[in-house]
């Protein structure tokens, strides 16, 4: 097909062309609504819900209220752990998978995958069973072998909602990892054997600042949905143990306090922007890696 004299002449025309379904796409459905959301956080709550066009920065006001600022904290520390547990847990095993001869690795990927084709809420309703204070198959089978006499705490907690949040996305710290010791030169590490260094030094001065694009990603990619997980604390935390994401979900879907809601998701984006900038920064003088 012959293209245009117009756009034959001018190939920046022909570009913006290209670009514009997915720029209207991205501005009716990213920019609009997020749009919306910073727009409500500074309005009043109606008397029945919805929002009145007053301006007003008491939602902002609200968020160092000490239950919401205590459950903000909270949620940080367990995005935190979370994303900590998966790194400790996840590089072993990339670079355990990174280093099995090639058809050997596909074969582990496919196992590291296939119990995550299951929908989430499912797997999170299956540790429900397992973690049950009086029902839980971990406590039922120690008390019945006569291990434990009470049952153990193991529900209703931050323990239930990290070990949650880790099984959840342990797969998307392995994968970056993975795919950044699968490019390590292997002759690298050849030469730090040749010239003696210990594997602690080899992994401290070689290893590891490879790996790093890989660990920051994974990292990002665990700790942005731990933080405003809901549907994990909603489950595992018995609604005792309560996350940012379960406040604003109450906030639009329950108290009908859309401004108030809007205020925390606001807050709640510039903290995970603000991470992910410091983040990557840090990595950049570390490990050579550009934004």
């Amino acid at each position: 097909m012959t293209t245009p004299p117009l756009l034959a002449r001018r190939p920046a025309l022909r570009a913006w062309l290209l670009l514009a379904p997915a720029a209207v796409w991205l501005v009716l459905f990213f920019v609009a609504p997020l749009a919306i959301v910073l727009v409500y956080g500074f309005l009043e709550r109606g008397t029945y819900g919805g929002v009145v066009w007053n301006f007003t920065l008491e939602n902002y006001a609200r968020i160092f209220d000490t239950l919401y600022f205590n459950t903000f904290l909270r949620s940080l520390y367990i995005a935190l752990a979370t994303t900590l547990i998966c790194l400790l847990l996840g590089f072993p095993l990339a670079y355990f998978i990174a280093t099995r001869p090639r058809q050997r690795r596909n074969t582990l990927l496919l196992a590291l995958m296939i119990p995550f084709w299951t929908n989430f809420l499912i797997r999170t309703y299956a540790w429900l069973t397992i973690l049950r204070t009086n029902t839980g198959l971990i406590n039922v089978t120690l008390t019945s072998l006569g291990i434990i006499d009470e049952p153990l705490p193991l529900f209703g907690n931050d323990f239930a909602i990290i070990l949650g949040l880790v099984y959840g996305w342990l797969p998307d710290m392995v994968l970056p990892i993975y795919a950044a010791l699968e490019r390590l030169d292997k002759s690298l590490i050849e030469a730090a054997d040749d010239l003696y260094a210990p594997p602690a030094q080899t992994f401290r001065r070689v290893i590891w600042p490879l790996s790093l694009p890989g660990v920051v990603a994974g990292s990002m990619l665990v700790f942005i949905p731990s933080l405003g997980a809901f549907v994990t604390p909603a489950i595992l935390g018995g609604g005792k143990s309560l996350m940012v994401g379960n406040i604003i979900s109450n906030q639009f879907l329950a108290a009908h306090d859309w401004p108030f809601g809007s205020a925390l998701s606001t807050v709640m984006m510039i903290v995970m922007l603000l991470a992910t900038l410091v983040y990557f920064r840090t990595a950049n003088r570390e490990g050579g890696i550009g934004l």
